[in-house]
């Protein structure tokens, strides 16, 4: 082979390894895009490097939310008052748990406690002062019934009627009766009790047969019967006193 055609073989082998496009291992510049440009100008194809999560400018995770958002744990908006919610009160005048309970109200109807008569004494000129205006020509007839009420409690008391007499009865409460109310009834059992008189007088005093109108029992035999008080408003002591002519 001549010299003449080696030459021109080598010249193009050296020519084709000179182009070649394969980056050298070592070489910084062909993987940062970046490092051949110019001072203060970026790349049109800047790779790593370029603004991404975390980097200022562009909000990524860990960020803040858009200002005037609230968000979990902000304040809700001003101006509006707070929901009630577990541990709050309740709405005024309704009872919950734990507050005390209504007191309660003295049940209706009973028997009255028979007191002695000694302990009403302060009651006993009041009596006797309504007997000389109301019950004129009476006299009374057994002791002072005395007994302690409370609302609407009834108290009970034998009368024996005598053939041919008139009645009369009179009942003073204190101190904090405001409705006191008599009546004489039959008591012939197993009859049930039928009503003879009853006062017609509001206040806490009673009275039946006053000012001359007295019940006449005009049978010719007597009778059983029974004088029925009632505290009908209030709680007190009673004291009575029956009168006959």
């Amino acid at each position: 082979m001549s010299f003449t055609r080696i030459l021109p073989i080598s010249l193009i082998a050296l020519a084709l390894g000179g182009c070649s496009d394969k980056p050298e291992p070592n070489d910084p510049s062909k993987f940062d895009p970046n490092a051949a440009c110019p001072p203060g100008q970026v790349c049109p194809q800047a790779g790593y490097g370029q603004p991404g999560y975390g980097q200022p400018g562009q909000p990524g995770y860990g960020q803040p939310g858009q200002p005037g958002q609230p968000g979990y744990g902000q304040p809700g908006q001003p101006g509006q008052p707070a929901q009630p919610g577990y541990g709050q009160p309740g709405q005024p005048a309704q009872p919950g748990y734990g507050q005390p309970a209504q007191p309660a109200q003295p049940a209706a109807g009973g028997q009255a406690t028979p007191i002695p008569a000694a302990a009403a004494m302060l009651a006993q000129p009041i009596l006797q002062g309504l007997a000389l205006s109301e019950m004129p020509g009476l006299s009374g007839d057994g002791p002072p019934i005395v007994a302690s009420f409370q609302p609407g409690q009834t108290y009970e008391h034998p009368v024996q009627l005598q053939p041919n007499r008139c009645y009369g009865v009179i009942a003073v409460g204190l101190p904090m009766l405001s409705e006191v109310d008599v009546q004489l009834v039959t008591n012939q059992p197993p009859l049930p009790p039928a009503p003879l008189a009853q006062d017609s007088t509001t206040g806490p005093n009673a009275m039946i047969g006053q000012k001359g109108q007295c019940f006449r029992y005009d049978f010719p035999v007597g009778a059983s019967a029974k004088l029925v008080i009632r505290a009908t408003a209030g709680s007190g002591v009673i004291i009575a006193q029956v009168f006959v002519k």
